[in-house]
């Protein structure tokens, strides 16, 4: 897979994965507890927010053209792993209520974590020659 933009497509499916696999072993994990959990209205639009970037970046990747795609990536990437990296483990270190310290929760954070810098690092290192080359591959493809 040479296209950074298939690449960071599939980077930003597997982040969604993982971020969805979580919440719904978080949910088990709620559900089968005897404290009652009720979110407010606020939390529920920001969780519903922060799972509507990684679902537009796996299509914004493939459709943007270089430079706002590349900076679209950074942008996202960088959100959500401050968004991430500061829920998963600052509440627990700052004794903010009951953290969600589950080691399966925090395994899958950190993979989530991981996965989304690689996404920041690619498109950091991006450059607009990968698509010049596949522009001339596919005029060197037509004319043969």
């Amino acid at each position: 897979m040479h296209d950074t933009k298939e690449r960071l497509s599939l980077l930003w499916l597997f982040a969604l994965l993982n971020y969805l696999y979580a919440d719904v072993v978080g949910l088990w994990a709620m559900a089968g507890s005897r404290h009652f959990v009720s979110l407010p209205p606020w939390a529920l639009m920001g969780s519903a927010v922060l799972m509507e970037i990684p679902i537009a970046m796996i299509l914004l990747c493939r459709l943007l053209p270089f430079r706002a795609n590349r900076l679209a990536n950074i942008i996202a990437g960088c959100v959500l792993t401050l968004v991430n990296g500061f829920l998963t483990f600052v509440p627990p270190l700052a004794g903010w209520g009951r953290p969600p310290a589950f080691a399966e929760y925090l395994f899958f954070a950190t993979i989530e974590t991981v996965c989304t810098l690689v996404i920041v690092w690619q498109a950091w290192t991006w450059s607009g020659v990968e698509r010049r080359i596949v522009t001339l591959k596919d005029m060197v493809k037509t004319t043969a």
